[in-house]
């Protein structure tokens, strides 16, 4: 009974541990003040960015408001410090032009070369989906990744804000914990007595804390519609 109850506190210990893939927030404060060179717009907006490595996808949930004059197009930009140009990486497909104030929502698949410019793709990227998501991820979590709104008056950028990573990233369970708390229930229906009364709370809690960051994780995901004003 003893060796049973090291062996399944080991499994479940690494399990929960290593299984839980954590999608990274990233955020920021879009202004004409950071965009290259620096201008004088009114116009306000924020952007958030959900980076998932595992789940291979991209979500981007913009708002901004007042740009002096009608949008043209929106991009991620890689990679650079802030102060400082670089190429395009991810085109914001579907982005409202021709309007001063929208909010933008949208799910993009990491492992879909198509959502890369080609440049990015073929040179951070070395020419494939993983390398160019691996490479965007890198770059987020260095902060050299920004967001730049182009408009017809500013056409080399409105607002702009370099992405900075968030401290609360957004949980999601990984098959791997289920199946170690799986293989725990299997030991304890047959390993009846103290060891079964010590681990039944610690199972329930387990598989209540995996039911809701499942839930969380699919609201997370959830495309949203594009709508402007």
């Amino acid at each position: 009974m003893r060796r049973f109850s090291v062996r399944h506190v080991a499994l479940l210990s690494l399990c929960a541990a290593t299984a839980w893939a954590d999608p990274l927030v990233y955020t920021a404060t879009l202004a004409g003040t950071y965009a290259v060179p620096a201008n004088a717009s009114p116009a306000t907006g924020t952007v958030t960015l959900g980076f998932d490595a595992a789940g291979d996808t991209l979500s981007v949930e913009l708002s901004f408001a007042e740009l002096s004059s009608l949008t043209t197009v929106a991009h991620l930009h890689c990679c650079a410090p802030p102060g400082t140009n670089a190429g395009i990486a991810v085109g914001l497909t579907d982005f409202a032009s021709g309007v001063t104030t929208a909010t933008y929502s949208r799910l993009f698949d990491l492992s879909n070369p198509g959502i890369y410019a080609d440049n990015f793709l073929n040179g951070a990227g070395d020419g494939t989906a993983p390398g160019a998501a691996s490479a965007l991820g890198a770059a987020l979590a260095a902060g050299e990744v920004y967001l730049n709104i182009h408009s017809q008056a500013l056409p080399t950028g409105e607002l702009r804000a370099n992405l900075q990573a968030q401290s609360l990233p957004l949980p999601e369970p990984g098959g791997l914990v289920l199946i170690a708390l799986a293989l725990l229930a299997l030991g304890l229906a047959r390993h009846r007595g103290p060891v079964l009364r010590a681990f039944r709370p610690l199972l329930a809690r387990s598989m209540r804390r995996a039911r809701e960051r499942t839930t969380q994780a699919k609201a997370w995901r959830r495309p949203e519609h594009l709508s402007s004003r």
